[in-house]
């Protein structure tokens, strides 16, 4: 990750603070400047634009969370290494429940200039998920590999989503309870009946 200054460290942060409480639109680079505790001058130098800054903050912070993906799988294969990315993803929430609640919102939206960055980390993120799944699933016919890789996908976005959701289900309304219960709770809900 590129070495980034204290300046631009305060706007990134106060960007990412605001929009959790405030949404992306909802948020002005007046009220970044301010919360930063920055000239306006300085906070349109390091980022000419809202979107420009909104895209700088997504990249940087996602981009992180798919290596800590990337890092807590390792050589782990199979079910081990889905059981590691719930309790990684978990644990990345209960840290940055700011970040969580902004991709939360943004994940969806395809109407933002950053859509494209935020799609490629996505996908980053999601690859990590789905070759566990894949792995786990175990070897495809050769006539399958498509359609397997396809589903592996589809349920490493379902996997990801629903991590994501009931980590700020739990942070929010029942923050008492222990993140491995919660991701016990969420590898239950991925076993077959």
């Amino acid at each position: 990750m590129a070495r980034t200054t204290t300046t631009k460290r305060q706007i990134l942060d106060a960007a990412l603070e605001l929009a959790a409480t405030k949404g992306i639109t909802g948020t002005t680079m007046d009220e970044v400047a301010e919360r930063a505790g920055v000239a306006k001058g300085s906070l349109y130098y390091n980022f000419s634009s809202k979107d420009l800054l909104f895209e700088a903050l997504l990249k940087e912070r996602v981009g992180a969370l798919a290596e800590s993906l990337r890092r807590a799988k390792g050589e782990r294969r199979g079910q081990e290494a889905i059981e590691a990315l719930v309790a990684e993803l978990l644990d990345v929430i209960a840290a940055n429940s700011a970040l969580a609640k902004l991709m939360a919102a943004e994940i969806f939206r395809t109407d933002r200039a950053w859509q494209e960055t935020l799609f490629a980390l996505r996908h980053e993120a999601l690859a990590v998920f789905a070759e566990a799944i894949a792995e786990a699933s175990g070897p495809a016919d050769a006539g399958d590999a498509d359609a397997s890789t396809a589903a592996a996908g589809l349920r490493a976005s379902a996997v990801f989503g629903a991590v994501l959701l009931a980590g700020l289900e739990w942070l929010v309304f029942e923050p008492e309870r222990d993140r491995a219960e919660v991701a016990a709770a969420i590898l239950a809900t991925l076993r077959p009946a």
